[in-house]
C-alpha cells in the first residue's frame, strides 16, 4: 500500500512539474526570454552485456534414495547385542545386531551327529553288501539276501544326503543370527533394544538403512519441454543443479540419467531422474529441492539487469539512454531471468545504456543523469526497501 502511495505521489510530482515547465516555457516565450530546460531526472543506469548465459529449465522435486532398506530378522529369537549406534554410516556386511546363536548352534550340533551316526551305517551297509555280493559269486547267499542288502545301503546313502541337507539348514539359521547390513548407507532410529525377541514377521524390521551415496532426485517439467530435453540428452549428459527451497543455496551438481516412459495427464508434465553423488551429503532423502535442467550454454547472449524490464500493456520494455541523455522506450523479448540477470532475445544491442533504477519519474524525451558509485547504490538501496513495503 505504502509503495503504491510513493508511486501515485511520485507520478504526481512529475506530472506537476512537466505542467511546470510548461508554464515557464510559455512564460519565458511571452516575455521574450530563452526557455529554461527542466532539470535532468537522476536514475541508475544499466549497459546490456554479451557473453555465455546458461538456459536453465527449472522444476520441483523430491530426493529419493538410492536404495532403502528395512533390515529384518529371518529367524526368531532374543537380541543380544546391538552393534550400531542410530545414525551411523554402514558399509555392506557390518555387523549390525546378534540374535542368541544358542539354539541354532545346538541344531547344528544334532544335525551333524545324525549325519555322522548315519554314515557309520552306511560304511557298514557297504562292507556287508560287498561280502554279501561274494557269497552269492560263489553260491553261499540267495539273490534276495543280496538286493535287501544293496536296498539297505541305498537307503542309508539317502539319510546321509538328507542329513546333509539338514546341516546345512541350521548352518544358514546360525548364520542368521548375525544381522549385517545388505547395503553400504546410513541407519535410521533403531526399532528393537536389547533382550527382545525379534521376529520375521515384524512390520519395522530392526532398523531401515538407506543409501545416500549416490542418491537420485525426481523432478517434474512441463511436458512442453519433452522435445527439446530429448534433442539436448542425444547431443549428450545434460547437468542437473539441486538448490535449496529457497533458491539461494547451491547443494550439489549432477546428470539426468532418466526421463519418464509417460507423461502425467492429469498434471500436463513430465518426470525425469537426476543422480547426484552427494559428498557432501547435502542432498537427504524426502527433502524437497528447487531443480535446475541446464538445458544449453547460449554464447554472445546478451544480458541486463532484471529490474531494468518494465511491463507495459504491449508486453516488455525499457528506457534506453541516448546519446544525448535522454530516454525512449523499446520493446524487448525476455526468454529467462536467473542469477540476477535478465536474457534479452531482441530489442538491444550490446553495449547500449539503459534505465536499471528510477523509472517510475520518465516519460519519452526526458533527460536523465546517471547516478555513479556511492549514490547509485544508495539509490538502488532505497528502491530495493520501498519494493519491499508491504
Amino acid at each position: 500500500m505504502r509503495t503504491k502511495l510513493i508511486i501515485i505521489v511520485a507520478a504526481l510530482i512529475a506530472v506537476g512539474g512537466v505542467a511546470l515547465a510548461g508554464d515557464h516555457l510559455r512564460a519565458a516565450t511571452e516575455t521574450g526570454q530563452p526557455a529554461v530546460p527542466p532539470p535532468a531526472v537522476p536514475v541508475v543506469a544499466g549497459t546490456a552485456h554479451q557473453g555465455d548465459v546458461p538456459i536453465y529449465l527449472r522444476g520441483v522435486g523430491t530426493v529419493i534414495a538410492y536404495n532403502n532398506v528395512i533390515v529384518r530378522s529371518q529367524i526368531t529369537g532374543q537380541i543380544v547385542k546391538i552393534a550400531f549406534k542410530q545414525g551411523q554410516t554402514v558399509h555392506q556386511g557390518d555387523l549390525l545386531a546378534q540374535i542368541d546363536p544358542r539354539p541354532y548352534q545346538a541344531q547344528l550340533d544334532q544335525a551333524i551327529a545324525n549325519r555322522d551316526r548315519d554314515q557309520a551305517q552306511l560304511v557298514n551297509a557297504q562292507a556287508n553288501l560287498s561280502r554279501y555280493t561274494s557269497l552269492q559269486q560263489k553260491g553261499y547267499a540267495s539273490t534276495q539276501l543280496v538286493e535287501t542288502q544293496n536296498a539297505q545301503f541305498a537307503q542309508l546313502q539317502a539319510m546321509v544326503k538328507s542329513d546333509e541337507g539338514v546341516i546345512e539348514q541350521a548352518q544358514t539359521n546360525l548364520s542368521y543370527t548375525n544381522l549385517t547390513a545388505p547395503i553400504d548407507g546410513v541407519v535410521g532410529i533403531r526399532q528393537i533394544d536389547i533382550g527382545n525377541i525379534i521376529h520375521p514377521t515384524d512390520p519395522n524390521g530392526l532398523v531401515d538403512l538407506t543409501q545416500i551415496q549416490p542418491i537420485s532426485l525426481f523432478f517434474s517439467l512441463p511436458q512442453t519441454d519433452f522435445v527439446e530435453i530429448q534433442q539436448q540428452m542425444a547431443q549428450g549428459p545434460l547437468t542437473v543443479e539441486a538448490y535449496s527451497q529457497d533458491d539461494k543455496t547451491k547443494l550439489d551438481e549432477g546428470k539426468l540419467d532418466l526421463i519418464d516412459n509417460q507423461i502425467v495427464q492429469t498434471t500436463g508434465t513430465i518426470r525425469l531422474r537426476a543422480s547426484f553423488s552427494n559428498a557432501k551429503r547435502m542432498l537427504w532423502p524426502g527433502e524437497l529441492i528447487d531443480a535446475r535442467l541446464l538445458l544449453e550454454m547460449r554464447h554472445d547472449g546478451l544480458t541486463i539487469p532484471p529490474s531494468a524490464v518494465q511491463q507495459g500493456p504491449n508486453g516488455s520494455y525499457v528506457w534506453v539512454i541516448g546519446s544525448d541523455e535522454t530516454v525512449q522506450t523499446r520493446a524487448v523479448v525476455v526468454s529467462q531471468i536467473s542469477e540476477g540477470q535478465a536474457l534479452v532475445d531482441s530489442g538491444l544491442q550490446a553495449n547500449e545504456k539503459i534505465v536499471a533504477e528510477g523509472q517510475y519519474r520518465l516519460v519519452a524525451g526526458t533527460r536523465v543523469q546517471e547516478l555513479q558509485g556511492q549514490e547509485a547504490q544508495q539509490a538502488d538501496l532505497q528502491s530495493s526497501v520501498e519494493q519491499e513495503i508491504p
